[in-house]
């Protein structure tokens, strides 16, 4: 799995101009799946995205988790989080899982990130055509990878 972490002051997701997901303070998590992604990823960085200690204190140093601002979570899936730009101009996908396994895993790491976060989690839908906004709060975009535990 491939995430792109984005600490927000807001964020939405709107589809055929209805919103989906909104919040205020907190994350804005962009995921990439592949075939090879298992329980152990999912459990990994669910923990890590919510003990992620990327919010300021009130000294203005991030040392603060979103379970310690209350804050929330949309996670969006993007599979060009796993395109492969090594040959040509025209990225390829093939390392994206197909929607008939990724949406399974995304619904598990959704699940799990509930679980663990104490709280909803917002969502995009999977495969449409989003529209994502975003106010970057740093900025502070963060990227992770669950076979490289970077």
């Amino acid at each position: 799995m491939r995430a792109v972490v984005q600490r927000v002051s807001k964020a939405s997701v709107v589809v055929d101009g209805k919103s989906i997901s909104s919040i205020g303070q907190g994350l804005l998590v962009l995921l990439g799946i592949e075939d090879a992604d298992v329980k152990e990823d999912i459990e990994w960085l669910s923990k890590k995205l919510v003990n992620l200690r990327i919010f300021n204190d009130d000294q203005g140093v991030m040392n603060l988790s979103i379970l310690d601002v209350g804050g929330d979570i949309i996670v969006v899936s993007q599979f060009t989080l796993h395109a492969l730009t090594k040959k040509g101009n025209r990225p390829s996908y093939i390392k994206a899982s197909k929607p008939e396994t990724a949406i399974s895993i995304y619904e598990e790491f959704v699940g799990e990130l509930e679980k663990n976060l104490g709280r909803k989690v917002g969502t995009g839908i999977f495969g449409a055509d989003m529209k994502v906004e975003l106010l970057n709060d740093g900025p502070v975009t963060i990227f992770m990878d669950t076979k490289n535990r970077e």
